[in-house]
């Protein structure tokens, strides 16, 4: 349906012409007749503009030019937003200076110390010599701060007709450009995008909203058959219709696990989760107890355990538990404050990288190290620093593990506490062999390794394991991983929504092969089994500390110091 659109104001009376001012109907240039002849007056245009011949060349001393640089430090603010005045004597830029957040400005050469200009900061700012002021957005609104301090809004309303089908058309068209921009491969996946927009642009015109729209986008999104890719559409907030619903409560989670094989009555315990509330003073399970009953009930493996752990989870769960005693069973009651399975998982993933640990310390008779790299994000790298020095003290080499790491973009850090170049020997008075910890950018291992990667290593932790074959840093195990690996980023798209934008892509330095779709391959390649990782059997793990204790038989031993005055 469309908007009535505003009566148009009345025209306004045009002025009334004095007659005796109306003398040449013909728009003729008025005579000069002061020297007798008949000249029309010479108007000339009026210009701001200098004379080309009178201008100044502009030049740039390049010379030394790094010299001349000067920084201004101010003190806990994070300088943003800086743009420079018309003649290049001011630097505006909002920062927060002494708790007061707001635009302010330093003046060049003298006048360094931030002065506040305004409390509000425009977006998308630009200083023009024209207005003499910063035109920019505050809150959407152009707005002009004259001399960068007085404020000026220039609000306004317009009415338009919308239509949908010409918005997501075109929204569409928008989306299909910007990949075609962006995309790192300047030959789209060898495929005629043209005829893929062709493909699909009608039925975007077509969608029933913004969702449809954004499947559609995929769609053609999935012609390049790439990763990283992905369409997010903007969803206008709706208030549902309060209606009765029936309140959903989660599955509560004892922190234990049952055995796979125990066939009943009741449900046999496998493990117990450190940490987990089956694991407290009060409510201690241990491995080999039957749970006969729960909240009264008696279960066994072939129940939906749902229909009683569902409900609150600020709740005891009382249980009925038979354990062997002195080579007889006797049944103890206990009550047990469940948690949710969002808050499972960490303690889940605790015990397998302690099951590993173990694994790896008995496989190697304690030569071996282990750790695993959760992602390619900062916080994981700071704990891979601290586990060098704890699961990596004292081991001879160390199983580093990128299984299931979905990337991120600390590949360089990990590489560089890993390749750091040894070029001496130190030994203080009275100490072993050793080199200074802070004469190291990171936390350092530069004894043998050998990586772990699968099928579900993606992006940066491909790149690292590509890393570690093309510097001959250490043998791959696991199997080929995913091959996605592409810089991202992302491009809004008209007010339909945000576009994921892979923009640069990453070469093998040994080949020049794409990683894109050409996963890191091993150097030892095993699939495992089903049911083998479930049930604790982790043949890479096994077959990573094989290969890591021969990569440690072939280590050179050090020389030994030999100090000026003889003796070592």
């Amino acid at each position: 349906m469309k908007k009535k659109r505003p009566k148009q104001p009345a025209a306004e009376p045009k002025a009334e012409t004095n007659p005796a001012e109306n003398k040449n109907p013909e728009n003729k240039a008025p005579e000069n007749k002061a020297d007798g002849k008949d000249k029309p007056v010479e108007e000339k245009p009026k210009t701001e503009r200098t004379n080309d011949a009178d201008a100044k060349p502009f030049r740039i001393d390049f010379d030394k030019i790094h010299q001349r640089l000067r920084r201004i430090n101010l003190q806990d603010t994070r300088e943003t937003n800086l743009i420079f005045s018309p003649d290049g004597k001011k630097l505006a830029f909002s920062a927060s200076v002494e708790g007061k957040p707001g635009w302010y400005s330093v003046e060049f050469p003298d006048k360094l110390t931030p002065k506040l200009m305004s409390a509000t900061v425009l977006n998308d700012a630009r200083w023009t010599k024209a207005s003499g002021s910063i035109l920019g957005l505050s809150k959407g609104t152009p707005t002009k701060l004259e001399n960068g301090e007085k404020e000026t809004g220039f609000s306004f309303s317009v009415l338009h007709d919308r239509s949908r089908t010409g918005r997501f058309r075109e929204g569409f068209n928008a989306a299909w450009l910007a990949m075609s921009e962006i995309w790192y491969d300047p030959a789209m996946g060898n495929k005629n995008w043209e005829e893929i927009r062709r493909k699909y642009v009608d039925a975007a015109s077509k969608a029933h909203d913004e969702r449809g729209l954004g499947e559609i986008i995929e769609l053609m999104l999935g012609e390049l058959n790439g990763s990283h890719l992905g369409f997010t559409p903007s969803i206008a907030e709706t208030t549902e219709p309060e209606t009765p619903r029936k309140r959903e409560y989660p599955t509560a989670h004892l922190g234990v696990r049952f055995d796979p094989s125990f066939l009943g009555p009741g449900l046999k315990v496998r493990d117990v989760l450190p940490e987990s509330p089956s694991d407290k003073a009060k409510s201690r399970l241990k491995a080999g107890d039957i749970i006969l009953s729960i909240d009264g009930q008696r279960v066994d493996p072939s129940m939906d355990l749902t229909q009683i752990l569902n409900g609150p989870l600020d709740r005891d769960i009382h249980l009925t538990v038979a354990r062997m005693k002195d080579q007889a069973t006797e049944e103890i009651a206990m009550s047990v404050r469940p948690i949710s399975y969002g808050r499972i998982k960490p303690l889940l993933y605790e015990q397998w990288l302690e099951n590993n640990r173990q694994m790896v310390e008995r496989l190697s008779d304690g030569k071996l190290g282990y750790l695993h790299i959760q992602a390619m994000d900062e916080s994981s790298f700071l704990e891979f620093e601290q586990q060098l020095y704890n699961v990596g003290y004292g081991k001879q080499g160390l199983v580093i593990d990128v299984r299931d790491n979905g990337g991120g973009s600390t590949t360089d850090h990990l590489l560089t506490s890993l390749t750091q170049p040894k070029h001496a020997i130190t030994v203080p008075r009275g100490g072993g062999i050793g080199y200074p910890h802070d004469r190291m950018i990171y936390a350092t291992w530069s004894k043998p390794i050998v990586v772990l990667c699968n099928q579900n290593s993606y992006s940066n932790a491909e790149i690292f394991s590509h890393a570690i074959k093309a510097l001959g840093r250490g043998k791959l195990v696991g199997v080929q991983t995913a091959g996605g690996v592409v810089s991202t980023g992302a491009a809004r798209i008209n007010d339909i929504g945000v576009l994921r934008a892979p923009f640069r892509g990453w070469f093998s330095s040994r080949d020049g092969k794409d990683m894109e779709l050409n996963g890191a391959l091993p150097d030892y390649i095993l699939w495992p089994a089903p049911g083998e990782l479930p049930a604790g059997i982790d043949k890479q793990l096994e077959k990573g500390v094989e290969v890591l204790l021969e990569e440690v038989k072939q280590v050179p031993a050090l020389p030994k110091p030999k100090y000026a005055t003889g003796h070592e």
